[in-house]
């Protein structure tokens, strides 16, 4: 007497197809994800820059990788080293300035004032910002204690991670949907 079970290879197509729908979705909402605290981050520097080029903005990336682990990792930042200054501050300025740091992010921060030569600064800083101007030797320079934090990608990133959840469990679900197809 034999058995016969009905939709048998369906199922072995299905069952062997899932844990790549599942890592499909996994990635996919890892970068909707990504994208949207990138979204948020440019829109947060943009509307808290009174005189700029909007070349910060525009330097915020994103990107979905699979690391030496087999995880996928969503990673968001800026190649522009005045990112990091604008997210934690600089100076005893930054150092005192209210900020929401990360679990276990500790800046150090340089006590010493700090001089820019007027002449590599497109904006009157002195007029823009109040930093004052001197003179050393003929030349003239901002001085400066630092620069209040003003994050933009700590924010984002929290503002995001309460819906997590909600849009891995959505690309979960268009996945499944799409098997029982």
């Amino acid at each position: 007497m034999g058995v016969e079970i009905k939709g048998w290879d369906s199922l072995k197509r299905k069952i062997k197809a899932t844990s790549k729908i599942m890592a499909d979705a996994t990635w996919d909402a890892t970068f909707d994800i990504v994208e949207e605290i990138a979204a948020r981050g440019a829109s947060k520097i943009q509307s808290s820059t009174t005189h700029g080029s909007g070349e910060l903005a525009g330097s915020v990336k994103q990107e979905v990788v699979v690391d030496g682990s087999g995880n996928i990792v969503g990673r968001v930042w800026s190649d522009k080293a005045h990112a990091i200054f604008r997210e934690f501050g600089t100076g005893p300025v930054g150092e005192a300035s209210k900020k929401d740091l990360p679990p276990d992010v500790y800046p150090t921060y340089s006590q010493e004032k700090w001089f820019i030569p007027v002449n590599q600064v497109a904006v009157d800083l002195n007029a823009v910002y109040g930093i004052p101007k001197i003179k050393i030797q003929e030349q003239e320079f901002y001085m400066t204690s630092g620069q209040p934090a003003r994050p933009w990608l700590y924010p984002s990133l929290k503002e995001v991670l309460e819906d997590v959840p909600s849009i891995y469990q959505d690309h979960v679900r268009k996945g499944l949907r799409e098997l029982g197809n």
